[in-house]
């Protein structure tokens, strides 16, 4: 039987370029050899594309780990063009944050008809955007938490931020992810700073009422008929709250609860609304959606499109490994569902 040829994308323009590295070497590293043959897809900090092992690792040395199998494609392209496809039957993104979660990889690859992994153009765009989701989600009737959008190059004092959303808040940038630029506020100064970080990596920033909550996320997967994994797990932070350096870099900055130890009534409560959030987002292939556990409220705080998938760590693969997919088993589900898709919306009908 052919193999399929599978296109790994790593690496990227985000502030999240290493831990693509992290996530890559595990998909990697369960993609199994008598089914697939893999195209590794190198993105240099400056945005160039990469191919074949001695090219990828002249611009992106981090990326040795992932060359420790004989599973690679004999043949690669030079140079990056319209005749991709001809390399790629499916492509699996892995590209955390700017221009990986929010619809630019997802574009480019349907311009090259090209079948990918994850949610679609618009999916992936709308839940980058926090402001975005927060707007889709509650016209919904899903809760978030309160906020106040800034842009560039919009401040607010920190008095007028207490009175609307508490003496307590999470300034963050409105389209990045893992943590990055985002800070805990409880005064003017912090304030001020807090933004100027966050303006760093946006020109839109979320001011955010800080949700005395448990943190739980949900692992979500499918197309049409798309379900939750069969429990919720919880991070437990042992700092102010989970910054990068606590997901990525503190082996002692959080711990993971798999799974979380809510009452029956609340984890399905926070299954249905982690299902209803990603159904709100048009999303297909996967998610995993944070949320906020309050007493028995649940509040949705992010949509994750493309999820860490560092084996043994991440969140995401863990959920569903405990819901009966090894991890294996996980890619080929996820690579069926991005070919599943492709040849649905194949067939419609573009022109007259």
């Amino acid at each position: 039987m052919k193999k399929i040829r599978v296109g790994v994308f790593f690496g990227g323009r985000s502030t999240e370029h290493e831990v693509t590295i992290w996530s890559a070497k595990s998909i990697v590293a369960n993609l199994d050899p008598n089914k697939y043959e893999i195209l590794l897809v190198g993105i240099d900090k400056s945005g160039k594309f990469h191919f074949g092992k001695d090219e990828i690792l002249k611009y992106i040395p981090k990326a040795e780990v992932l060359f420790t199998e004989d599973k690679f494609c004999k043949d690669f392209p030079c140079e990056l063009n319209e005749h991709l496809s001809e390399y790629i039957d499916v492509a699996f993104p892995i590209l955390h944050g700017y221009l990986g979660e929010d619809g630019a990889i997802q574009g480019f690859l349907k311009i090259l008809n090209i079948p990918f992994v994850g949610p679609d153009i618009l999916s992936s765009a709308a839940c980058m955007d926090k402001e975005i989701t927060k707007i889709l989600l509650k016209v919904n009737g899903i809760p978030v938490a309160d906020y106040i959008t800034l842009r560039r190059p919009e401040i607010v004092q920190y008095e007028d931020v207490s009175k609307r959303l508490g003496n307590t808040v999470f300034v963050k940038p409105a389209s990045s992810g893992s943590s990055v630029g985002v800070s805990k506020v409880r005064n003017e100064s912090e304030l001020q700073y807090a933004v100027d970080e966050a303006y760093r990596y946006c020109n839109k920033v979320l001011i955010e009422r800080a949700v005395q909550g448990r943190e739980i996320e949900c692992a979500v997967i499918g197309n049409e008929n798309p379900k939750t994994s069969d429990i919720c797990g919880e991070i437990i932070s042992t700092g102010d709250f989970y910054t990068y350096e606590a997901k990525y870099i503190d082996e002692n900055g959080a711990r993971l609860e798999i799974p979380a130890d809510l009452s029956r009534d609340v984890e399905e409560k926070a299954k249905a609304v982690a299902l209803r959030a990603y159904k709100t987002l048009n999303c297909e292939g996967m998610c995993r959606v944070d949320m906020f556990v309050v007493g028995n409220d649940v509040i949705v705080n992010e949509m994750n499109t493309i999820p860490g998938f560092v084996g043994g760590t991440s969140m995401y693969p863990l959920l569903l490994q405990k819901s009966g997919f090894s991890y294996p088993s996980l890619i080929d589900k996820l690579l069926e569902l991005a070919m599943d898709r492709y040849k649905r919306d194949s067939e419609l009908q573009t022109s007259k």
